[in-house]
């Protein structure tokens, strides 16, 4: 299972006004272990950054003038995000923005391109309802170190967030460990054609009855059943081959 967690800082609150990315990085997940990939650049928006925006992550244009535009590493980027989960802290600001560049450069939209788009914080207010859910708060109430967050930046904002959600999520482990510890059964190729091998096919009963299973995982888990989006994209692959 591969997830990339990632974070931006932006010139402004509103792309609909003109605002650009100026930061972007992503950290890579395997298995919910950190892989030591990443992907990080700081960018040149060509225009300034509004000034609340610019005392929260301190990128001035000076520094960031002779940075890539967006439009240069956008291959790159996508290629770091193909067919991921993309895990996103109050994923429809970043969500916003980087389908603002891609539709600048007639790329189509960041869900294109990966697997499911997760949002933090919404998954932070239904565990912990009417507390604060911002990332400071996040890392205090799991004991995560964020004493080197002086000022916004993505790269670190994307490396406390995996481990944010990691905490969050910290049940999915133990799934996984299992699944690692089965013992693959081995058949030996030698004698198959000795095996009187009876196919028995799913009733269309029994299929209904999966698909409305899935329904109701998907239901109780906010349409984040891995299961139907991995079976949608094979179809889509399907039909596209």
């Amino acid at each position: 299972m591969r997830q990339i967690v990632l974070d931006t800082e932006t010139t402004g609150l509103e792309h609909k006004h003109g605002h650009r990315v100026i930061e972007i990085a992503a950290v890579e997940l395997i298995n919910r272990q950190f892989t030591g990939n990443h992907f990080h650049y700081y960018l040149n928006p060509e225009r300034d950054s509004d000034e609340g925006a610019l005392q929260v992550h301190g990128l001035t244009s000076e520094f960031l003038q002779d940075k890539p535009k967006f439009h240069e590493i956008s291959k790159e980027f996508i290629s770091f995000i193909n067919d991921a989960e993309l895990i996103i802290h109050n994923a429809p600001f970043d969500v916003g923005f980087l389908n603002h560049e891609l539709n600048l450069i007639n790329l189509q939209t960041l869900n294109s391109y990966c697997l499911l788009i997760t949002d933090t914080l919404k998954l932070a207010k239904e565990l912990h309802p009417g507390k604060r859910n911002n990332l400071d708060a996040l890392c205090e109430r799991y004991n995560i170190d964020n004493s080197k967050r002086t000022l916004h930046g993505a790269l670190l904002d994307a490396e406390l967030l995996a481990e944010v959600y990691l905490a969050m999520t910290r049940g999915q482990e133990s799934l996984l460990i299992e699944l690692e510890h089965i013992e693959p059964i081995r058949y030996s190729t030698n004698n198959l054609d000795n095996l009187n091998l009876k196919i028995i096919e799913a009733t269309a009963e029994e299929c209904a009855q999966h698909l409305k299973i899935l329904g109701n995982i998907a239901h109780e888990s906010n349409n984040k059943c891995l299961w139907q989006a991995l079976e949608a994209k094979i179809t889509t692959d399907n039909q596209s081959s």
